[in-house]
């Protein structure tokens, strides 16, 4: 089965989350700067999300990158991460609409962790179909910043009970964990395809 549907399906499922995102963004009453301000926190919460869902978007197309077919574990391992990254809008929204309470980071912090879990099971399903010496194999090696991330959230989460500004930075940390981007996955494509 080729891969294009499910990378043009993908980008289209991902570029709708944005897109619903920024909607949920309201414009406010007032004509001027001061209104704005109202807005901080779902303007703070819409910048965090972005950048998840941009991480999310770069690493899945440099996994993808590296698949030369799919099938149907591959098919259904992805709509299961398009599934919690769906949520991401309604969490975000959620979160800065109560000004980051406690369950609002709660819940986005369950949404981020089922996130992690679905890619690591896409990513596991694509080196299975591929076999275990294939170019994502290669690229993810010991996978610190793919076993890190859970953990990371784990803990967020039991913090977002007891104090939720602890919990929002770890969220960050692990965005900017994930923001520097891996280079492996496109070295290790470039070295393949010049051989």
């Amino acid at each position: 089965m080729n891969k294009t549907r499910l990378e043009a399906f993908s980008d289209g499922v991902l570029a709708i989350i944005i897109t619903i995102m920024v909607l949920e963004i309201k414009v406010p009453e007032g004509g001027n700067f001061s209104s704005l301000l109202e807005l901080y926190p779902v303007f703070l919460s819409y910048i965090l999300s972005f950048i998840y869902i941009a991480i999310y978007w770069n690493n899945h197309h440099h996994m993808l990158q590296s698949a030369s077919k799919t099938n149907g574990k591959i098919l259904w391992a992805n709509l299961h991460l398009l599934f919690w990254l769906s949520l991401i809008p309604f969490t975000s929204g959620w979160m800065g609409e109560n000004h980051f309470a406690k369950a609002t980071m709660t819940l986005y912090g369950v949404v981020l962790f089922m996130a992690a879990i679905a890619y690591w099971i896409l990513q596991n399903q694509i080196i299975a179909s591929e076999g275990e010496n294939n170019i994502l194999a290669k690229a993810v090696g010991k996978n610190f910043k793919g076993k890190a991330s859970p953990v990371l959230y784990f803990i967020a989460i039991l913090f977002s009970f007891y104090n939720e500004w602890i919990s929002g930075a770890i969220y960050i940390l692990v965005a900017l964990i994930w923001l520097v981007p891996n280079k492996r996955i496109e070295i290790i494509i470039n070295s393949e395809k010049n051989n």
